[in-house]
């Protein structure tokens, strides 16, 4: 029994018995009484999408995001959902993947939906030319639906970004690793990202400004994948560092099972930072020391644009976060 099988055996239509589930005071009230004793009948319970119906809206949110196996995903997600769900929302979660295309399709997926709002999780959907057409589709949803973006910054109308500021948090954790006497610093990432371009250019900014120069700049392309990530780095010729800075945890989990291996002490011989304070950085041994990218305040931030933008106030464009180091075992600073 749906909303049609109702309408049909009422002898009205879809849209007047949605107003009747949301007793809107534009039915007579005879007519109400009628759709009800068929809803009764039948033991009809109400879906969102008959609910919406009336209200030209679903009361329901997409969420997007690459990957949500990825740990940095899956928590902002669980976040993100805890708060729509106190607000009254629910949510369409839609994993894009990293290439371009899909990315695209997904976002039209997610429209076809009737969502009220999108949530974009990850700098993929953004690009280092914030008025780069390669981010034109995020322009032409946004000017559908209002759209927020978790760690990711798109310039446009009815777009609203939270973001940490990956390049200051990177160049303060790298000037305090040089300060250490770390000189052979290796940058470890996995995808090619505008968070982990900030990443980079924050480390070779504190090496330059050190007289330095990163040892050297490795994109393992495999995912967070730990283990993968150790043997990548046992096959790398001439590996000779005293310092990784990596563009995740499991990157950097990645790199401690490589020192263990290698029989490096850490941070004796080999001094390790993560990214994103994951659940990862305290299943370590030693425990990782990373820099906090506030996921959680990110999140809360779009939660809170879009609340205002919902009930048709003002947000900000674009919020940033100040991220910050976690000292913990693999660092002597």
């Amino acid at each position: 029994m749906n909303i049609y099988d109702i309408a049909e055996l009422a002898g009205v239509s879809i849209a007047t018995v949605s107003r009747v589930i949301n007793d809107s005071p534009n039915v007579a009230e005879k007519t109400k009484q009628r759709v009800r004793e068929v809803m009764e009948e039948y033991a009809y319970i109400p879906s969102g999408f008959s609910r919406g119906l009336g209200l030209n809206t679903l009361k329901t949110i997409g969420l997007l995001c690459p990957d949500a196996a990825d740990d940095y995903m899956a928590k902002a997600v669980a976040c993100l959902e805890h708060s729509l769900r106190d607000y009254g929302y629910n949510c369409v979660l839609c994993c894009s993947g990293y290439n371009y295309e899909d990315c695209q399709i997904s976002v039209t997926t997610l429209l076809r939906r009737r969502v009220d709002a999108m949530i974009l999780i990850g700098s993929i959907y953004a690009d280092d030319d914030p008025d780069s057409e390669r981010v034109n589709y995020i322009r032409e949803a946004a000017a559908q639906i209002p759209t927020f973006m978790v760690n990711g910054y798109v310039r446009g109308e009815n777009i609203y970004c939270a973001l940490c500021d990956d390049f200051d948090a990177s160049y303060a954790a790298a000037t305090q690793m040089i300060q250490s006497g770390r000189k052979r610093i290796l940058f470890l990432t996995d995808v090619n990202t505008v968070s982990t371009n900030l990443k980079r250019k924050g480390c070779e900014a504190a090496l330059a400004d050190a007289g330095l120069k990163l040892w050297g700049d490795v994109n393992v392309g495999l995912s967070n994948q730990i283990n993968q990530t150790r043997d990548y780095l046992l096959k790398l010729p001439g590996l000779d560092v005293d310092g990784v800075f990596a563009a995740n945890d499991a990157l950097a989990a990645g790199a401690l099972k490589y020192a263990k291996r290698k029989g490096l002490s850490v941070p004796g011989d080999l001094c390790v930072i993560g990214y994103n304070n994951s659940e990862l950085s305290v299943c370590c041994d030693p425990e990782l020391s990373t820099i906090d990218s506030r996921e959680s305040r990110l999140c809360q931030i779009a939660i809170d644009s879009m609340k205002l933008r919902l009930s048709g106030r003002q947000a900000n464009e674009k919020v940033f976060a100040k991220g910050f180091l976690i000292r913990r075992g693999t660092t002597d600073f």
